[in-house]
């Protein structure tokens, strides 16, 4: 733990100046960041360069095909500034890509480049890009991490045009919350652009750079806290007016007008939701938009992640589909579409006489009907003789009838009281269960996720080496309390990633919350990303395991995700 507390970078004396991010944006106005690693590929990047008490710095030749331990090769050059470059790479050994960050082992800030990947990468927090290695060899210090291909940058999807309210309100919130998990270990940001904010194809957006961004160039910051808050505050703000909220340009964004200073978002432009304006404004720290509004500014991530928790909840647009076109026949005399006989531009046309059916069709069908008529005839004949046998059958059999009519009865309500409903049963409570690891919970801050009703959030296990939860236990779950007795119809299982799952209950007079999973019995399995458990006979109980046993490969291992859980009746 000493060695993650050094990895917040050093703390300098910054009081009496402008914010940090506008400083840094000022910096960076020629080249927001554009491409998967930075915005300048090898353009001058101004943010932290030389002042003129450093030495120039040379960054080392390096080219494509350049084999890094024996395993990186390098593909493309990104960034190259103030002596370090920015690579997309492949690991050979895994087979897959990863970006490099490489400088020289003499360079001013290599220590603390290290001491910040090391530090990133004990966090294990899958809401960012992972560190996956940090090396000094052969004169050369380089940090590997994540690449992942299919996210898109916060700067690409802004370049589209503002966000809806629902995906504004994620990128707040998932951001947040990284970022306060991020303070509570020791870590801080100090350069949360658009181009460190990835959003994932499932929805889920991950930040790269972690501590690591800021020491590469050599940025610190007095009040970390308070400079990531408001650089969430600005990602908010210029996700919902596709402006940055300072006068001058960056990230391929417009500034705001000169001299009118910090506008609340939902006066620069119409429309804007009104509560993610003041969070907005809130996160900015700009006080005399705060004090209007009568609500506190947001000064670190904390506070910011109650903020937000604190707003009604701003659920996904319903998806909403155009009625379909009135179903039109193409007529032989129209020669187009329409109905029969109307040719396009006419109101109207006469219909067109159809001939007279074939004789051969006439006398087919006279056989037909003729044949059917004598088929009928002999069944009634037949039925007459049979009738009677069938009435003195009913009356000898009508008593023992109605001496079953009320065993029948209880049957059947037995029946239907053991029937499907597919009601929803409220979920009262849910925590993690790990009985078979050293540690008897796994994530359980996030377990809440699980059963939001929010498909756009999860909760989540550790990272394992392989899918079996790297042979080290049985499995791992979410146990759901009812708060009382339940027929338990289906549980419907939203994963990201295909999970191998089964549906566990504990006995029905089980009053108090297991401990063991001996308790629980298997009802259902199953395997996919959206499953539906569905016990082979009714099932009552009030404690119900949704129990984790193969999990997907996620970047550096295995890792199990779960984004929904519904049960019903």
């Amino acid at each position: 733990m000493a060695e993650r507390s050094t990895a917040a970078v050093d703390v300098a004396d910054n009081s009496g100046k402008e914010p940090l991010t506008a400083q840094a944006d000022k910096a960076t106005a020629d080249g927001a960041d554009r491409s998967q690693e930075t915005a300048e590929r090898t353009t001058p990047d101004t943010d932290g360069a030389p002042t003129g008490t450093e030495p120039a710095i040379v960054t080392p030749e390096l080219h494509s095909g350049h084999k890094l331990a024996r395993r990186y090769r390098l593909e493309e050059c990104i960034t190259r500034l103030d002596g370090f470059s920015s690579w997309r790479a492949v690991d050979e050994k895994l087979r897959r890509a990863v970006g490099v960050h490489i400088l020289p082992a003499d360079h001013p800030r290599a220590r603390s480049v290290l001491a910040a990947a090391r530090s990133a990468a004990l966090l294990g927090d899958p809401r960012f890009v992972m560190v996956l290695d940090a090396v000094e060899e052969n004169d050369l210090v380089y940090v590997v991490h994540e690449w992942l291909p299919d996210a898109e940058e916060l700067t690409t999807l802004l370049a589209l045009g503002p966000m809806e309210p629902h995906d504004a309100y994620q990128l707040v919130d998932q951001v947040s919350q990284a970022m306060a998990a991020a303070h509570r270990e020791g870590l801080a940001h100090l350069r949360l652009t658009p181009g460190a904010v990835l959003r994932t194809s499932t929805g889920q957006y991950r930040i790269r750079g972690l501590a690591v961004n800021a020491a590469l160039r050599g940025i610190t910051a007095e009040r970390p806290q308070r400079t990531d808050t408001e650089a969430i505050g600005a990602l908010l703000y210029a996700a919902l007016t596709q402006r940055w909220p300072y006068e001058s340009q960056a990230h391929g964004l417009a500034g705001l007008p000169k001299g009118v200073g910090l506008l609340p978002p939902d006066q620069v432009k119409a429309g804007i939701h009104r509560g993610l304006s003041e969070l907005a404004m809130r996160a900015l720290v700009n006080d005399g938009a705060t004090a209007s509004r009568q609500e506190p500014p947001c000064t670190t991530p904390e506070e910011l992640v109650r903020a937000v928790a604190a707003m009604p909840r701003i659920r996904r647009p319903e998806t909403t589909f155009a009625s379909p076109d009135e179903y039109r026949r193409t007529g032989y005399a129209s020669g187009g579409y329409g109905p029969p006989g109307v040719r396009p531009g006419q109101g109207s046309a006469q219909p067109v006489p159809l001939p007279p059916p074939p004789l051969e069709s006439r006398l087919g069908r006279a056989l037909k009907w003729t044949a059917s008529a004598l088929l009928i005839a002999a069944l009634g004949l037949g039925s007459w003789q049979i009738a009677d046998q069938v009435i003195d059958r009913d009356k000898k059999q009508g008593t023992e009838q109605e001496k079953s009519i009320t065993g029948d009865e209880k049957n059947t309500k037995k029946s239907q009281a053991g029937a499907r409903t597919g009601k929803p049963v409220a979920i009262q409570h849910a925590r993690d269960f790990d009985p078979f690891g050293q540690d008897p919970s796994e994530k359980p801050l996030e377990i809440g996720k699980a059963h939001d009703g929010d498909a756009g959030t999860y909760w989540y296990t550790d990272v394992y080496a392989t899918s079996d939860f790297g042979r080290l236990k049985r499995g791992l779950g979410v146990m759901l309390d009812l708060g009382s007795v339940q027929q338990i119809g289906s549980a419907n299982v939203s994963f990201i990633g295909t999970t191998s799952v089964e549906l566990l209950t504990a006995p029905e007079g089980t009053a108090v919350q297991p401990t063991d999973f001996a308790q629980f019995s298997k009802a259902a399995e199953a395997s996919g990303t959206n499953v539906a458990l569905t016990p082979r006979k009714p099932v009552r109980s009030r404690y119900v395991l949704v129990w984790l046993t193969n999990l997907p490969s996620d970047p550096g291992g295995f890792r199990g995700k779960v984004t929904e859980i519904k049960i019903t009746s």
